[in-house]
């Protein structure tokens, strides 16, 4: 059983873990690093401990403690209780939910584990904005996405932002890295993958056309917001797809064009 530890001191070095939180390029470099990552919130630290993450340890102000005691009881790791300026002070923010969680990472798998058993699959090409990354895996896990695959410049899943939107889905779907781009797509076709690649432009066919949810095995891909799906990216798809649109709109936000897609994937109702 976990024993609650007072902190008053920022500089205490056992709250490292925790310390520059709003510095989004040194916790890029440093999370996956030091094999951690923060979970934020009562939902998502104990969605994160349902997926089997191990806890270095958590950091809560006094009145989160009997929320999370349950948790707590069943810990062996330090549970640290700080007052909400401390809290601020150690990670630059005001912690609004008053519960973070240090856990520790665990090896992804690679590209050809998740492909043998996957049916419907997204794969990111250069996602670097944490909120659409967890927007794709919150829509991709509620509607029934097998895995995701990502190139190797796309932003971290697990960084405490995506983590936070996606309230904990980067947890339900697997995710793996394809070492080389484009080229790691052809391992993605040699599966039975077809590949279909969502763009704007006109010369694309309407989702419903295409009819992907009558297809045995597809890979749905995705660019990042504004530029898209880059021009050696599409060349490797086997057709372009776009989802229909009214009154002008000629795109949607990446995360709200995959809910759709997939949805489409899944059922085969694309309408707008």
């Amino acid at each position: 059983m976990a024993h609650l530890i007072t902190v008053e001191d920022p500089d205490d070095p056992r709250l490292r873990d925790y310390t520059d939180l709003t510095d989004v390029e040194l916790r890029r470099r440093r999370e996956p690093a030091e094999g951690l990552f923060i979970a934020e919130g009562e939902k998502v630290i104990r969605r994160a401990g349902d997926a089997g993450y191990e806890m270095r340890s958590m950091l809560l102000s006094a009145k989160w403690a009997e929320a999370m005691r349950d948790v707590i009881d069943a810990l062996d790791a330090p549970v640290y209780v700080v007052a909400p300026a401390l809290a601020e002070q150690v990670t630059g923010y005001h912690v609004h939910r008053g519960a973070l969680a240090s856990m520790r990472r665990k090896p992804l798998p690679t590209a050809a584990d998740l492909l043998g058993s996957a049916r419907r699959v997204a794969i990111m090409e250069a996602v670097n904005d944490h909120t659409n990354i967890g927007a794709i895996f919150r829509s991709a896990a509620a509607l029934g996405m097998d895995a995701v695959l990502l190139s190797p410049d796309c932003a971290d899943p697990l960084y405490r932002r995506s983590v936070k939107v996606s309230m904990g889905a980067v947890f339900s779907v697997p995710y793996a890295r394809l070492d080389t781009w484009p080229m790691g797509l052809g391992a993605v076709r040699e599966a039975g993958f077809t590949l279909l690649a969502l763009t704007p432009d006109e010369q694309a066919r309407a989702l419903d056309e295409v009819a992907p949810h009558r297809m045995d095995r597809v890979a749905l891909m995705l660019g990042a917001e504004g530029d898209g799906l880059s021009r050696r990216a599409l060349a490797a798809a086997d057709a372009w797809v776009r989802i229909p649109m009214s009154h002008g709109v000629d795109s949607l936000n990446v995360g709200a064009a995959a809910a759709v897609a997939f949805y489409a994937v899944a059922t085969g109702r694309a309408d707008t």
